[in-house]
């Protein structure tokens, strides 16, 4: 790596995930030498900012944003900025003008092979990302630099808990202590009460919630049938509604339902899986059951809730999804994939281009090589093990990213010029 310091450079933090990573991480920067600035948009991001010398509360209205923006990258000769997300309005306002004034944009989102990963861009993440125009025999000259073996997940599960609660307690504190914020505007449609009473219902329900998802799944297992599955993502993340060509999760489901009633063979059967943090803000079960009677489908459409997706892809003949990071578990146990959405993973070699009826008809099976290289590539680079929301997984995610963020070369560049940090193997994050 170069250029392991912070000494002339300025930080300035916009939104981050819920809970106190933002917070660790600018703690780390500031030891590291570097001038840290944090603008809250709301009481929820004043809360998880312990440090209120460098908080900067912005009150004012969504159109004024850019300009004021600019201003402070001007007044605090801001280096650099970071950000979780690049498309929200605040943050692709933001991006586009440090790109213009030639600032760092530092992305963080989650992990494009998560739960045991976090994803670290520079630039945009997702649609956005680099890797969109990145070919595999790219990755694989990049990859000559490198002799790391390709680290397994983890035997256990990540921080879902945490994750949910700290989501509560972001959104209490901007549903009761917002006052000082009167023209914030969450990037969502849905009001934040509505958020709380989701995310509250959520953390509630989960031991009844997982009861049902491992009756849905025994049935599945011992139902002698074979299977393919639909991987579902929340309606309102910023993928499905930024990279994809549907308004709503119903017209994915339609049109996998049509395809699957005229290619697939009578005694298959469909499996839809629900994203893990689903909370009910769509109805898609009642959507689900709706498309089944249209298409003739009752009795060979099965709905299980979130959790592990291990177990079901043991039996799977093919899966499809809009563009879903869980695709990411497909392509690694060579199980044939189509995808709809602008996705990082959409590479040739390992997703398949034929219409709907015939993949599910006769699905070709992915390039499993070309497919594990790719693989390698992302976990040399831009995916780095912890997590945002875990104590245990923001300790592992600091020890490597901070120095990542201070390189002069983003994730990929240093590897390329065989500068890129060792990584070490990964251990569980729970």
């Amino acid at each position: 790596m170069t250029a392991i310091t912070g000494k002339n450079r300025v930080f300035l933090f916009l939104q981050g995930p819920h809970g106190p990573y933002f917070n660790r991480l600018g703690r780390m920067l500031r030891l590291a030498g570097a001038e840290v600035w944090r603008v809250g948009f709301n009481a929820g991001d004043q809360f998880f900012w312990s440090d209120r010398a460098s908080f900067i509360p912005y009150r004012g209205r969504v159109e004024d944003w850019p300009e004021t923006f600019s201003d402070l990258v001007a007044r605090k000769r801001v280096t650099d900025i970071v950000l979780y997300g690049d498309t929200r309005a605040i943050h692709a306002e933001a991006v586009t003008r440090a790109r213009a004034t030639g600032l760092r944009v530092h992305v963080f989102e989650e992990g494009y092979m998560r739960p045991y990963w976090v994803t670290y861009e520079r630039g945009g993440s997702n649609g956005n990302s680099r890797l969109m125009s990145m070919s595999v025999p790219e990755m694989r000259h990049a990859l000559e630099n490198s002799d790391m073996d390709t680290p397994l997940p983890p035997a256990r599960w990540g921080d879902m808990r945490q994750h949910i609660f700290y989501g509560a307690l972001y959104h209490w504190f901007v549903m009761l202590r917002n006052g000082g914020y009167r023209n914030f505007r969450p990037h969502r449609d849905l009001p934040v009460t509505k958020e709380f009473q989701l995310y509250l219902r959520r953390l509630l329900l989960m031991p009844f919630q997982a009861i049902d998802r491992r009756i849905a799944s025994l049935r599945i297992r011992r139902g002698g049938f074979p299977y393919h599955l639909a991987l579902l993502q929340l309606e309102h993340d910023s993928s499905f509604r930024k990279h994809s060509p549907f308004g709503s999760m119903t017209e994915f489901l339609e049109l996998v339902m049509t395809g699957f009633a005229r290619g697939a063979p009578m005694h298959h059967h469909l499996v839809i899986k629900a994203h893990p943090l689903e909370d009910g803000r769509v109805p898609i079960r009642r959507e689900i059951r709706r498309l089944a009677r249209m298409h003739g489908l009752e009795g060979r459409v099965h709905y299980v809730r979130g959790g592990k997706l291990a177990q079901l892809l043991d039996d799977a003949r093919t899966a499809v999804t809009v563009n879903s990071t869980a695709a990411q578990q497909v392509l690694f146990r060579g199980i044939p994939l189509k995808v709809f959405g602008r996705a990082v993973y959409a590479k040739p070699e390992f997703v398949s281009d034929q219409p709907l009826p015939e993949f599910f008809a006769g699905a070709a099976r992915p390039d499993r090589r070309a497919y594990q290289d790719y693989r390698r590539y992302l976990l040399e680079t831009s995916q780095v093990a912890g997590g945002f929301y875990s104590s245990r997984g923001r300790r592992q995610l600091l020890r490597l990213v901070v120095d990542m963020m201070l390189s002069d070369e983003d994730p990929y560049d240093a590897l390329k010029s065989g500068t890129a940090a060792p990584r070490q193997q990964l251990r569980a994050i729970t």
